[in-house]
């Protein structure tokens, strides 16, 4: 479609049908959406004035309800993807380059010919784009170069993982503009994966490009990470009175690369005692019984980070179990008690040594007197800055929300939905 058609399209409401499935229902949501893709298609037509088949994706953030630090461990969890996205207008050009502009980060451009990893851009977007697109061209993928705008809602460092929401849509756009989609979502999910820890110099699980890919609420088994089982779970927190708050304490992300990245490595310290290569094929028995060995080989805190990994997996296998059975009590026991092995066990509210700033545990401790025994609280997402997540009655969900924004500022809480669909096209 040209770009007059699509901003005839926005203009007149034919997308508020798609607009529902992505975002909810709700007319100002509509307005919202409405306004912000007029505004995309606004400054992508001064990038490409001569493009005449734009073509538009999006690819949601997510939120992780269950098994904090779980998937990198081959363990299983528990997420959903949410109404925050990225999207992009797209001109396929076929000339060789990959060219992202963006509303709020500097343009990217890579060269098709020359994928190799480059050092001097590790932590770059430019790293993400030419690893998807290395990946894409191992498969024998001719991805061939396209001009895109993007704009997205998922703010980065939010906890909301915009960096997968980012691979999911490059990977995305390779796959459906060049593939016609047959690679699908679980490989582009692993093709991200792969960009963000080799490419892009940051360890991470799978779990946040999967639910990116998948949508909806899922369970997620990584015994087996070339193939993790991806089962739906039927669930309607709005129906059954209950808001998903996410609230972001504002918390800098800068400089805890280190502290990430020593989660997966103490976990796999104490893997490699047991002759494993991680967590998941370690018996949980012979850990606990071998102890006394362990602490000469490993740091206490490597134990704790480990004990809480065999209790989290499973507990993201009942929280499933108690949402697909409807029994909200237990679930958010579950949640509850999730939240405190985090902040026990796996140790990742505050970074080492900080005294001054705690927000995370400062909002969780908010949360707690403004729910009282209602719903549940913990940690979202890799945790030591960022965000919290919250379950709240419905009829209490803008007075927690007023709360938070008083702490943390204004627009710190979103009120949120779970998005039924992943990395997507939107046709008219």
């Amino acid at each position: 479609m040209t770009i007059q058609e699509l901003c005839s399209a926005l203009s007149s409401g034919r997308l508020d049908e798609r607009f529902r499935e992505l975002y909810g229902s709700g007319e100002r949501e509509y307005l919202r959406q409405r306004a912000r893709y007029l505004s995309a298609a606004e400054h992508f037509s001064r990038l490409c004035p001569e493009c005449e088949d734009v073509r538009v994706f999006s690819a949601p953030g997510r939120t992780e309800i269950g098994g904090n630090h779980t998937d990198h461990q081959h363990g299983c969890v528990l997420a959903a993807a949410i109404d925050l996205d990225v999207i992009a207008l797209v001109d396929f050009t076929n000339d060789g380059f990959i060219r992202v502009y963006s509303e709020s980060h500097e343009p990217c451009e890579v060269d098709l010919s020359d994928l190799a990893m480059r050092e001097s851009e590790r932590g770059t977007s430019n790293a993400l784009i030419r690893g998807i697109a290395a990946q894409f061209a191992d498969m024998g993928v001719e991805t061939g170069g396209f001009t895109a705008y993007t704009t997205s809602d998922v703010l980065s460092g939010s906890g909301l993982s915009s960096s997968a929401a980012f691979e999911n849509l490059i990977g995305t756009i390779i796959d459906l503009g060049y593939n016609g989609g047959r690679v699908g979502a679980v490989e582009t999910a692993k093709i991200g994966q792969f960009a963000e820890t080799q490419y892009f110099g940051k360890a991470s699980g799978l779990m946040d490009q999967t639910v990116s890919a998948v949508g909806g609420f899922v369970a997620i088994d990584f015994a087996d990470p070339s193939a993790p089982a991806v089962t739906p779970v039927r669930f309607d927190f709005k129906g059954a009175g209950y808001s998903l708050c996410i609230t972001d304490t504002k918390g800098s992300h800068a400089d805890l690369v280190d502290e990430y990245s020593a989660i997966p490595a103490e976990m796999k310290s104490v893997a490699a005692f047991f002759g494993a290569d991680c967590l998941r094929d370690v018996d949980e028995d012979e850990f606990y019984a071998r102890l006394p060995e362990l602490r000469g080989r490993c740091s206490d805190r490597a134990i704790l980070r480990t004990a809480h990994f065999f209790a989290e997996s499973e507990r993201a296998v009942l929280e499933a179990e108690a949402l697909a059975g409807g029994d909200l009590e237990e679930f958010f026991r579950l949640v509850n008690e999730s939240g405190t092995s985090s902040a026990e066990l796996l140790q990742n509210l505050v970074p080492a040594g900080m005294t001054d700033r705690q927000e995370l545990p400062l909002a969780i401790m908010l949360s707690k007197r403004a729910l009282g025994s209602c719903g549940a609280v913990r940690v979202h997402g890799g945790g030591f800055a960022g965000t919290i997540q919250a379950f709240v009655p419905t009829y209490l969900a803008e007075s927690y929300a007023a709360e938070m924004d008083r702490v943390f500022g204004l627009g710190a809480c979103r009120i949120l939905s779970i998005r039924p669909v992943g990395g997507t096209e939107i046709v008219l």
